[in-house]
């Protein structure tokens, strides 16, 4: 590295982010851009590890640990650091077919296991990363590179989220045709309707759509596989099919009162917001509405910060987010040692405006919902309850009841952000593919199911998981496709 001792003399600076009290009035992005000096300062902080355990991309403790795509950081890093930007995205594009999105939204899995984060604060890859994709676009250097040669091999892609696009960008690289399949009316699947407009610009993705367009993909929007077209008619128009439909069946919460009106599903509030601002709300249903309304989000992660932060700029009178498990503690716990991720407290976005707001983190941590209490078939408050991880009669340490702390808070609109079961069945089925236990597409390394020429990719092969994630995942399928559809005969 240019300057070894940079991580000693530089001190982390974090992308800044705009005030929160002004950024909840728009739903534009909240992350402004570094200077060019400070972001070559930052990327000088990257050291001469021996091991680089930020590009690894591992599962330790059931949580990634290093970027799983295995993006050259230290390569990039010093590229920065030296002016060298042009060169730092050709880097950065070998591994990273979207390095624009997940310089937004990926929570960073690789600053979790840097090195100087071992002693310190780690270097910040993902802003780094961001603006290298950024700048990549802004001077031009990206043009429609279409393959130049074809095989006169085609491929079906069902579903346009993370998994699918790469699996799509990949194999039109090799040269197959591709036409991508999607059953709403906009490319981007998460991307487009899961994440909101203040992490990741609609703009982003469609001008990322756009690329891939005119290097050759034929993307199909409002088209339902199994309705509108069936298994039977890809298989036989297609050399191969991916499944790349997510995990998408979300988690209930089925408790008394459940069935009362304003109880939703976080994905439906997000979905609906989404395509209010981009379309009117036309192709869909009313968009849910937490103007005037006292807003509890139940669950944590990503989507519920996402809820937090949409239910703000909305006009909510009030938010409070219900978590289940304890807070985490500010440093890391003597079982969460480097480089597994860190398990800490943290103010997301989300949170951080509804502080500004209302003084205070809307999360209430240890907390269960008991029961939904309502008038005139409508939600008006949560009974819920105090929780602690104590052993049992059986001996057996769990979460249990905290005796009397049930009290009950208002709520006229609830929104359930506790996270994904698995893939929507059906299209599976029409494919006669096998599930795993957990109702999961069954595929191998390969990543083909087990009907020949059919393979399957992101979430709804791994279950709920990180848009970088789903990214590799598509590189894979592609990889497994590329090579079925060219061996010998």
């Amino acid at each position: 590295m240019g300057n070894p001792t940079a991580f000693i003399q530089v001190q982390r600076r974090a992308t800044p982010t705009r005030p929160p009290l002004e950024r909840i009035h728009d739903w534009s992005e909240t992350h402004p851009h570094l200077a060019e000096q400070e972001l070559r300062d930052q990327g000088s902080r990257c050291m001469d590890c021996g091991i680089p355990y930020c590009h690894t991309g591992v599962l330790i403790s059931g949580m990634a640990s290093g970027c799983p795509i295995n993006n050259l950081i230290p390569e990039w890093n010093d590229l920065v650091y030296r002016g060298q930007w042009r060169e730092a995205s050709v880097r950065l594009a070998r591994t990273n077919n979207f390095p624009e999105f997940t310089g937004r939204v990926c929570p960073a899995p690789c600053e979790g296991s840097c090195t100087v984060g071992l002693d310190g604060d780690p270097v910040t890859i993902k802003s780094i990363e961001q603006e290298i994709a950024d700048r990549a676009w802004d001077e031009g250097w990206i043009t429609p590179r279409p393959p130049a040669v074809r095989t006169g091999r085609s491929v079906a892609v069902i579903g346009s989220g993370p998994a699918g696009l790469a699996a799509a960008d990949q194999l039109n690289r090799a040269g197959h045709a591709v036409t991508v399949f999607e059953r709403a009316g906009r490319i981007g699947g998460l991307l487009m309707y899961g994440i909101p407009n203040m992490k990741l610009d609609k703009g982003v993705v469609d001008r990322r759509v756009g690329l891939m367009e005119a290097e050759g993909v034929t993307f199909r929007t409002a088209v339902t596989v199994g309705a509108d077209i069936t298994a039977d008619e890809l298989l036989a128009s297609f050399d191969a099919v991916v499944l790349a439909t997510g995990a998408t069946v979300a988690r209930d919460l089925p408790v008394p009162g459940r069935e009362l009106g304003g109880i939703h599903l976080a994905m439906s509030f997000l979905r609906g917001n989404t395509r209010r601002l981009l379309d009117g709300g036309a192709d869909a249903e009313p968009p849910i509405s937490a103007d005037g309304r006292d807003v509890v989000v139940i669950g944590g992660g990503d989507t519920g910060t996402d809820c937090v932060g949409t239910a703000i700029r909305q006009g909510a009178r009030s938010v409070r987010q219900l978590e289940l498990l304890a807070r985490p503690p500010l440093t890391r716990a003597a079982d969460n040692p480097w480089p597994e991720w860190p398990k800490v407290y943290k103010l997301d976005y989300g949170q951080e405006e509804a502080q500004a707001l209302w003084g205070e983190d809307p999360r209430r941590y240890s907390t269960t919902t008991r029961r939904f209490i309502g008038r005139n078939e409508h939600v008006t408050g949560i009974e819920i309850a105090d929780v602690t991880m104590a052993p049992g009669a059986d001996g057996k340490v769990a979460l249990r009841d905290v005796p009397a702390t049930n009290q009950v808070i208002p709520a006229d609109l609830v929104l359930l952000a506790l996270g994904f079961v698995g893939p929507e069945p059906v299209l599976p089925r029409a494919f006669d593919c096998e599930l795993d236990a957990r109702g999961n597409v069954r595929a191998g390394a390969d990543r083909m199911t087990s009907v020949p020429g059919v393979f399957a990719a992101g979430d709804c092969v791994r279950g709920q998981s990180l848009v970088v994630w789903a990214i590799r995942e598509g590189r894979m399928a592609a990889e497994g496709v590329d090579r079925y559809l060219s061996r010998p005969y």
